[in-house]
């Protein structure tokens, strides 16, 4: 019986992961547009945040998390609770993009890698655990 927990945590992690991908792709793809055209960095980061967010529900409630999901309230419940996990997860990346090119100096795309890598591990975590 552990197995079989072991086994399912260990593909809804890597489903979490590409959908991730996806998500995270959209993210960067959004945000390198936005600084491209002058838009400054937390904003930037709020949109493109938002945007790989928003993909993110639709993928993770039908493909990542679907087995979990009976049982764990209402959809729009999910959903409140979604949005109150990537607040917060979106409040530790615009902090951590501020502290790591604000005040450690380092690159703009090199620090949103090293936030996009925190914010992952926190996102699944809270996901499974609380949002379904």
């Amino acid at each position: 019986m552990a197995d079989k927990k072991l086994n399912t945590g260990v593909i809804q992690f890597l489903k979490f992961n590409a959908v991730g991908l996806l998500n995270t792709l959209i993210d960067f793809a959004v945000f390198t547009l936005l600084h491209s055209l002058g838009m400054i960095n937390t904003p930037a980061q709020i949109i493109s945040y938002s945007a790989g967010t928003a993909n993110s529900f639709v993928w993770n409630k039908k493909v990542t998390f679907r087995d979990r999901n009976a049982g764990k309230g209402s959809d729009r419940l999910q959903l409140v609770k979604f949005i109150v996990l990537n607040l917060v997860v979106l409040g530790i990346s615009v902090l951590l993009m501020h502290l790591l090119t604000d005040s450690f100096g380092l690159q703009v795309l090199i620090a949103k890698v090293l936030v996009t890598f925190v914010t992952v591990i926190i996102n699944f975590f809270g996901s499974r655990m609380w949002v379904f």
